[in-house]
This record gives C-alpha cells, structure tokens and sequence, in this order.
C-alpha cells in the first residue's frame, strides 16, 4: 500500500452506524489515531459560549432551534454547526499530516464537500453511511442508547428530523461523487469501506 498517509472521513446522519464501522476500519488498517466530530464539538462548547457560537450547544439534529428564523432551520442550523466543527477537525487532520501520521475521523459533521484537504497531502477517502430502511435505522438508536447518557426518547422524538438530515448529506455525498455505504451490517460496510481505501493508496502509488 501507498506510504502516503491516510485521512478516512466517514460521514453519515445520527445512528447510521459511524462509530462502530470507523472502528473497524481503524483496526484492520492499524490505524491508531481514530477521533469523532462530536468529541471536538464537546471540546469547543467548553470554549464558546452558547451567546458566540450558538449551535455547536445543540444536537446535529436540533442545531435549528438556534436559528428559528432562517427559511430551513434545521439544514442551516445543522451545516453553521458543521462549518465550526469542521475548522476543529481541520486543525487535527493538519497536525497528524505534519507528522505523517494516518487519521480516521467520523462524524455527521463530516458533509461532503465543506472539508478542503490537499490531495498532494494525503491518500484522502471520504465515505457517507445510510440506512435507507426507516425501521432498521430506528433500531441502531436502541443499541447506540446503552450505556449513553442521553435518553432513548430525545433520538426518536427527532427521528424525522435525523431522517431529512440523511437525505440531505447522502444529496450532496452524490453531488460530491463521494461514495455512498448502505450500511447493512457493520461488517459488510467495514469491509466496503477497506477494500475502497486500499484501492485508492494502490492508485495513488501507482501514478
């Protein structure tokens, strides 16, 4: 494989699996340095304060409600809360490539398009999940739900509005040409997700 480091980017709306494919991904490749958006946005809400940067406080899913008076609340919400995170992850993927270090980053915040990174940099492979059946996506906020602090409820009382946030980062994941996962089971999308990564070093050691 390339020696060139590797940025793996998984994307996807709340419960569609991220966490756990990241992690294989991660183990299967060696790769040591794997993070989530939401840990950086944790981080940056110790920070700012709710008064400067409003919708980093909320939920993905509800960063809306800092912005009630926009046309699409919740998509504006959600991508001012993506471009704050996102300068974060910016920052972290910087300094693993300075050092030559491969990173995995997974995360809704993680929209097609709104990440600039360098090719010459980097093997960079961005990847979107999706669960298109609505009861099977229902089902992962079950198992997401133990052990988390946050209620089961305050997922599927939003479960609509996690639904449009699909349709709308899978929309730009194909405007993109970014490539979209129907996550099935985690194995068979880690697996997807691998075989793509080491096609690309394999293209980037080939040029």
């Amino acid at each position: 494989m390339n020696r060139n480091p590797l940025v793996v980017l998984i994307g996807g709306a709340t419960g569609t699996g991220k966490s756990t494919v990241a992690a294989e991904v991660a183990y299967t490749l060696g790769i040591t340095r794997l993070t989530s958006t939401d840990s950086i946005r944790q981080t940056m809400r110790a920070f700012f304060s709710y008064e400067f940067m409003p919708t980093i406080h909320h939920s993905s899913f509800s960063a809306g409600e800092a912005v009630p008076e926009s046309d699409d609340p919740l998509v504006t919400g959600f991508l001012e809360q993506a471009r704050n995170v996102l300068v974060g992850v910016q920052a972290s993927i910087d300094r693993a490539l300075q050092e030559g270090w491969s990173i995995i980053f997974e995360g809704v915040h993680l929209v097609p398009g709104l990440l600039p990174i360098e090719p010459e940099r980097a093997v960079v492979c961005p990847f979107v999940l999706s669960i298109e059946d609505e009861t099977e996506h229902a089902r992962h906020f079950f198992s997401r739900n133990e052990g988390s602090e946050r209620p089961l409820t305050s997922y599927l009382d939003h479960f609509g509005e996690i639904r449009k946030l699909q349709d709308f980062i899978v929309g730009r994941a194909e405007r993109e040409r970014v490539p979209v996962i129907e996550n099935v089971t985690a194995k068979r999308s880690s697996a997807e997700v691998i075989d793509l990564v080491r096609e690309a070093a394999e293209n980037v050691g080939a040029r």
